[in-house]
């Protein structure tokens, strides 16, 4: 992925001391927005135990919305931050720099479209202080047009089916983790919304709760159904990396090994047919199938061996193992 560019605003002092919560919005095209989400976070937290802060990432928007984000970052320097980035990254580039940048212990993701509801924000937490470190919203009751919910009831189910984690929506921009969590998670094209999957496969904890979802009240939708494509290539890569990350000789030795066997027993049978029949099987296509299955099957196991050789040089940097709490 190409390098982040982002541009920091200079008004106001630094934000002092480390808020309990980071509060990290993406925007793309949202000006109207972006104070009226602020006033909402504000009128929850104002009177809450914990100190936030809003970090702002203007994703490469061709309205105002840097500017809004400028004035209000003025106007409240101890509450406000904001990066804005050179073109539209996308939104798990987005995350990316809002999650670099979270000082909070705990950290909230919400679309600055304000159809995500702040006022879920204390029972999110509330499910962390339970011991969970990620809690996923639930937009059971979903405020979109039906062209939108077909396809997304159609992509969780197909995600819960491959991942095994029974969460029933995925895409939920709403989310609360401990700050652990988003530090560990590499994100990159269209990840972003298997970040449960991920962090389920890391060992942590993964929950859900119930969330109110807004229509949305300024501007369009910048998804179409071709997210939902891209979102299932990026699911064969969620799987890939969370069963066979660490050992791909098991991918692709596995599948090596079957096609392998297959091509064997396909030539054993033709040789029982030669030796025993007395046929002619020099110019039957089964006999150059097998041979091509056996060659196949060879080379995947070669491909896995190789992964595993470049897992062990390469991947020693990486834990293949995660501590949840130490004594002593």
């Amino acid at each position: 992925m190409a390098s982040l560019s982002t541009e920091i605003p200079a008004a106001g002092p630094a934000i002092s001391p480390a808020p309990v919560l980071s509060i990290v919005t993406p925007a793309y095209n949202e000006a109207e927005s972006v104070r009226l989400l602020w006033e909402k976070i504000s009128s929850v937290l104002n009177d809450s135990p914990w100190t936030f802060e809003v970090i702002y990432i203007d994703d490469g928007s061709s309205d105002n919305t840097w500017e809004k984000i400028r004035q209000l970052q003025a106007d409240y320097p101890q509450g406000v931050r904001a990066f804005r980035l050179r073109r539209n990254f996308g939104k798990a580039a987005a995350l990316s720099v809002g999650f670099s940048a979270a000082r909070g212990d705990y950290v909230i993701t919400m679309d600055a479209d304000l159809q995500d509801e702040p006022g879920e924000i204390p029972s999110l937490m509330a499910k962390l202080e339970e011991g969970y470190d990620l809690v996923s919203g639930w937009k059971r009751e979903r405020n979109d047009p039906l062209e939108k919910r077909l396809p997304s009831r159609l992509f969780n189910a197909v995600t819960r089916k491959i991942s095994g984690l029974e969460l029933h929506d995925f895409n939920c921009g709403l989310k609360a983790y401990r700050v652990e969590v988003v530090r560990e998670l590499p994100l990159y094209g269209e990840l972003h919304r298997y970040i449960p999957i991920l962090a389920h496969a890391e060992g942590y904890r993964v929950t859900e709760i119930p969330v109110k979802h807004h229509a949305r009240e300024f501007g369009i939708s910048k998804y179409g159904l071709g997210r939902y494509f891209k979102g299932f290539l990026d699911l064969l890569t969620v799987a890939a990396i969370t069963r066979f990350l660490q050992r791909p000789g098991h991918l692709f030795g596995g599948s090596g090994l079957v096609l392998g066997g297959l091509g064997f027993l396909i030539l054993c049978y033709l040789t029982a047919v030669k030796l025993f029949l007395g046929a002619g099987i020099g110019q039957r296509p089964l006999l150059l199938f097998g041979v091509l299955l056996m060659l196949l099957g060879v080379q995947l196991i070669s491909v896995g061996l190789v992964g595993e050789l470049i897992v062990r040089k390469l991947g020693g940097h990486r834990e293949a193992y995660q501590v949840r709490e130490t004594l002593g």
